[in-house]
């Protein structure tokens, strides 16, 4: 056996992990399969390939946050995969989100290391036996977390319900697939997405058993030199999410769940329903209690995203580091200042950050005037993630001003912003200088991949489908309630509980505000998306945007207007279709429902 153009990366472990996570990449001829697996740099470098392929910006999609094809953002670059899957543009042949080849790839990649990359062939330090063992087995962890983290992109990207109401997943692949094998496809068939959990949930148990629970002191196997790997905490983590999903309405099979139309379900057997969210709640409790959290919030800062340190920040459990990098402000600034404006924020993004008395903007009692829109104090997290009218915008005491005529209006040019609204989230605007636009300078990006704060919010959305609001759990240290109102202050700066008390006065009026803070906590973090389905609600919100005029006397005059209407009137867009050669070459195969 050959591998082909098999990629080694000079500082193979040290740098993809290191404080400043450099590639070095350095292509081979081809080698051996003999070769490869008693030399330790090139067994490593298989799995260290999967690690690079994975660490992604988080806008990939076409230089664009998954988020615009949702009810929070919107492109201007209409040939882009997420424009066309906020259209629609989803069929049998085509999918602008279908990641099959490139996971199972990586699938594959990842089984035959574990096949061959940890046996007595191949030495990782001829010094000790014990340091070799401790090694692979490192290794080892680390390669079950990587595939779980590949099959759950599966289970995310396509599972989903038959037509006969069926929930099934992807194809299960636990060991390397042969040429033999690969070349009879009728032996493969969807797995339940109940199996597909189950695999997950296993592998990640497996990675969390060989792993330490976060990487620190001086240790040559389990030291800080090794942060950037994967971990027994992100392990756990994704463990929380996957059950998450799997008790999520839209993933029960039909005797559980019956979906009656867009945004609309019954639940037909109440018992098991909620023992998926009881499972997602008591594991979620524990992974709080964790050494790695130990019940400790700490709300994420803008500079953990752009202009961060070398340290990873607290909140970041596993996480890409860009390096140092300015795309990210290319594609994303106003054109004033050199960018493109791929992903705009949307008003529907913008109207849900709470004004900072707690209330939402739609109540009276946030004082929220419709003629100065930004006049009252916001959620931190508005500020954190947006860019409007009047707010001050890098050097020179410069003002975004998206006014007609104004330099950021659509009227002065055509990347400006849609929606009266420029991207703030993962954009560098701190260093003065750095803004400048005939000064070209670099940022220290992160993108968090897995954050503790997803498990927080995670155990609230699932302790209050079981257990209501303000009950604590059995071995639950906290509530639902007490989850958001911690959330709330150390994000948001909302200290004041009135609203949330109102909100607690049921697990549905609770739900939504939970739904309503993973939208604002997770904003362009790519979770959107995949939220408003799992939870099966209405995918065709219009997007509107805020138009801004200035009146004769120089004063400014707001109104909200409508920039794009979204097409997604059918169930069938909750799932997306496999991919039709898949489908061709295998009749096994069963498609999700409507396609």
């Amino acid at each position: 056996m050959k591998i082909s153009k098999l990629i080694l990366l000079a500082c193979v472990w040290g740098s993809i992990v290191s404080c400043e996570d450099l590639l070095d990449p350095k292509l081979t001829n081809e080698w051996s399969s003999e070769t490869v697996w008693t030399n330790p740099d090139m067994a490593q470098a298989v799995l260290t390939q999967v690690y690079a392929d994975l660490m992604v910006v988080p806008d990939h999609y076409d230089d664009n946050f998954l988020d615009a094809a949702t009810d929070n953002a919107l492109t201007r670059n209409y040939g882009s995969s997420v424009y066309r899957a906020s259209m629609g543009a989803f069929s049998r042949s085509t999918n602008p989100l279908g990641n099959w080849d490139n996971m199972y790839d990586k699938i594959q990649s990842i089984n035959l290391f574990m096949e061959k990359g940890v046996t007595d062939d191949v030495i990782y330090n001829r010094v000790s036996k014990e340091t070799d063992q401790a090694i692979k087995t490192r290794l080892l962890g680390e390669a079950y977390f990587l595939r779980a983290w590949c099959s759950f992109k599966l289970l995310q990207t396509y599972g989903g319900r038959t037509d006969e109401g069926e929930a099934l997943g992807y194809t299960i692949t636990n060991h390397f697939i042969g040429d033999k094998e690969s070349a009879k496809p009728s032996l493969f068939k969807r797995d339940s997405y109940k199996d597909c959990v189950s695999q997950i949930v296993s592998d990640c148990e497996e990675a969390a058993r060989r792993l330490p629970v976060t990487y620190t002191g001086d240790d040559v196997v389990v030291g800080k030199s090794k942060i950037g790997r994967a971990c027994g905490l992100a392990a756990n983590a994704l463990k929380a999410r996957t059950l998450l999903y799997a008790a999520s309405p839209a993933y029960q099979d039909k005797d559980v769940i019956q979906i009656n139309g867009m945004g609309n379900f019954t639940v037909l057997n109440e018992a098991t329903y909620q023992a998926g969210w009881e499972r997602a709640a008591l594991f979620a409790n524990e992974v709080l209690k964790d050494a790695g959290i130990n019940y400790t919030f700490t709300a994420m800062a803008a500079k953990d995203l752009a202009d961060a340190g070398s340290d990873t920040p607290a909140d970041f459990i596993f996480r890409t580091y860009m390096g140092l990098v300015h795309g990210m402000e290319s594609r994303h600034y106003p054109p004033f200042y050199l960018g493109n404006a791929q992903t705009i924020p949307s008003h529907n993004l913008a109207a849900a950050f709470p004004a900072k008395n707690g209330y939402p903007i739609t109540d009276s009692r946030s004082l929220y005037d419709e003629q100065d829109p930004y006049l009252i104090a916001r959620d931190n997290r508005f500020n954190m993630n947006l860019y409007y009218q009047g707010k001050k915008f890098g050097a020179y005491n410069s003002n975004i001003d998206v006014s007609e005529g104004g330099k950021d209006s659509e009227s002065f040019h055509i990347y400006a912003s849609r929606s009266g609204y420029y991207l703030a989230k993962f954009i560098n605007a701190d260093v003065a200088n750095f803004l400048k636009p005939l000064e070209e300078q670099d940022s220290r990006h992160y993108y968090p991949m897995l954050r503790k704060g997803e498990v927080w919010l995670n155990f609230a959305e699932a302790s209050n489908e079981v257990w209501g609001p303000k009950v604590a759990g059995p071995g639950c240290s906290m509530s639902a309630y007490d989850v958001i109102r911690v959330i709330r202050e150390k994000s948001g700066g909302i200290t004041n509980t009135t609203y949330l008390d109102e909100m607690a006065g049921t697990p549905e009026s609770f739900r939504e505000l939970i739904q309503n803070e993973r939208r604002i906590e997770f904003a362009f973090e790519n979770q959107r998306f995949w939220d408003l389905r799992r939870w099966l609600l209405p995918l065709n919100e219009s997007i509107l945007g805020m138009e801004v005029t200035r009146k004769e006397d120089s004063s400014e005059n707001f109104e909200v207007k409508l920039v794009e209407e979204r097409p997604l009137n059918d169930i069938r867009y909750y799932y997306l279709p496999l991919p039709y050669d898949e489908l061709q070459k295998n009749p096994n195969l069963k498609n999700n429902k409507g396609w």
